[in-house]
């Protein structure tokens, strides 16, 4: 018996010995950020919030008359695994930089790059991913309510950020908030955000972070699953993910050719000003001169009826341009290729103060409904981009239903069978045009308009 029982007691001194070797080699991985002590491996950017130290936490506090000021890791990190807990007073809005940089030659060291965002506003975007110094957002919570109920005001909350390859995603308290996919950016330092303040009853309110630790190794060991409720949202031209093709996306512009698109008025697709170049489509600015020929507006082969559109677009300063759907060639009246318009506009255009109520404005419908921030109550404007930068546009198309949104903030909404439709149709320019709107089906359409110089990219769309 002697020896039968320091046979098992040997085999389980050794399996409880290798089960916690694993289990040290899989811990090892982790490496704190922040050693409880001082601020060595760190360095302050940009403004003049102070940082300090207690209780083992960072604690950053608010202050005004200073821009946002960043305390950001010496190190790079491109692929990571990023855990620690956080507690923002009620009031403040904070996040936490990643992948992001400082260089003389970007707005003389400005901190740009992605961002975790910490809100404690109504409007509850803790989570999203907003691109600091850069592009803005990218991926705001408007499109996952369950992910912006995560976040505790006024507590200690665990955030997690997955950055590997080219897909994003974070988690707050194991709820994902985000999954997006960019390429814009692979490696940058970590920074942890105390944001400038116009209220003075906020100064000396403060963010806590603590038990800050990374994973940069065997990251496939660690990645979570995505959630189902967390739609991914991606930023790759004329790509599509996997998740996009499981979805039924399709490119409806392949990036390089001119398949599947014609002229409006024409068989054929324009020759004359319009260029495909970088996998973009460019409506050139139209010259003064006799030698310069519009290309005209150009719209799809194909007709639709309920669908998800998607199209990026940029115009440069007084750029006029649309995005039509339900688009049919008329004869009569003056013989234009009309439908309902999606309206890109820059503001420095005469016509974005005429109209009515701000009905031509950017994301409108134009001439029928004014575009305005339907994602944030507490926000009068819209968040899009001005001239020399890109939007993108999403129209929803669901039976008589119809959404329009901007940079993934709802603008517009409305029925197109409905009385208050026609009703707004008899005293718009559309009037004219029997059956305007209600037809069963129709061609999308990206429009030339005076004076051009305008791209658009990343054209693709989900049928239903």
């Amino acid at each position: 018996m002697r020896t039968k029982f320091n046979f098992f007691k040997l085999m389980s001194t050794s399996l409880l010995a290798l089960f916690f070797c694993s289990l040290s080699f899989s811990q090892s991985d982790w490496k704190p950020l922040f050693n409880g002590k001082d601020f060595s491996n760190w360095e302050k950017k940009n403004g003049e919030a102070e940082y300090h130290i207690a209780d083992g936490a960072i604690v950053g506090t608010s202050r005004a008359g200073t821009p946002n000021t960043f305390l950001c890791t010496k190190k790079m990190y491109s692929d990571f695994i990023l855990e620690l807990e956080v507690m923002v007073a009620p009031g403040l809005n904070s996040g936490i930089q990643f992948r992001s940089n400082s260089i003389k030659e970007y707005r003389n060291g400005r901190v740009h790059g992605y961002q975790s965002e910490l809100d404690t506003s109504k409007r509850a975007w803790t989570g999203g991913i907003y691109d600091e110094a850069r592009r803005g957002w990218l991926y705001p919570l408007t499109i996952n309510s369950k992910g912006s109920a995560a976040f505790n005001n006024g507590a200690w909350n665990k955030v997690r950020i997955e950055a590997v390859g080219n897909t994003i995603k974070t988690f707050i308290n194991g709820i994902q908030c985000a999954n997006l996919v960019d390429e814009m950016t692979s490696e940058g330092f970590i920074g942890l955000q105390v944001h400038s303040i116009r209220d003075k009853a906020q100064e000396g309110k403060t963010i806590q972070w603590k038990n800050i630790m990374v994973v940069t190794e065997n990251l496939e060991k660690y990645q979570t699953a995505s959630q189902p409720h967390a739609k991914q949202v991606s930023f790759l031209d004329n790509e599509l993910t996997q998740y996009e093709q499981r979805k039924g996306w399709r490119l409806l512009w392949d990036g390089k050719s001119t398949r599947g698109w014609k002229g409006d008025k024409s068989d054929a697709f324009p020759e004359n000003g319009i260029e495909i170049v970088d996998g973009k489509i460019h409506f050139l600015k139209h010259q003064k001169s006799a030698n310069f020929k519009r290309s005209g507006s150009i719209v799809t082969k194909e007709r639709f009826d309920n669908f998800e559109l998607e199209v990026d677009f940029m115009f440069r300063k007084g750029g006029n341009s649309g995005i039509k759907y339900f688009v049919d060639a008329l004869t009569e009246g003056d013989g234009s290729t009309i439908g309902f318009e999606y309206q890109v506009l820059d503001k420095n255009h005469p016509d974005h103060n005429l109209g009515v109520q701000g009905n031509r404005t950017l994301g409108s419908l134009y001439d029928l409904i004014a575009a305005e921030n339907l994602s944030e109550k507490s926000r009068g404007n819209i968040r899009a981009n001005g001239p020399g930068r890109w939007n993108r546009a999403r129209i929803i198309v669901n039976g008589g239903h119809v959404e329009h949104w901007i940079n993934n903030i709802k603008v517009v909404e409305y029925n197109r069978f409905s009385q208050s439709m026609k009703n707004l149709i008899k005293k718009s320019k559309y009037n004219k045009h029997k059956g305007f709107g209600v037809g069963a089906n129709g061609r999308i359409l990206l429009q030339d308009h005076s004076p051009g110089d305008v791209w658009f990219k990343n054209v693709k769309i989900r049928e239903f």
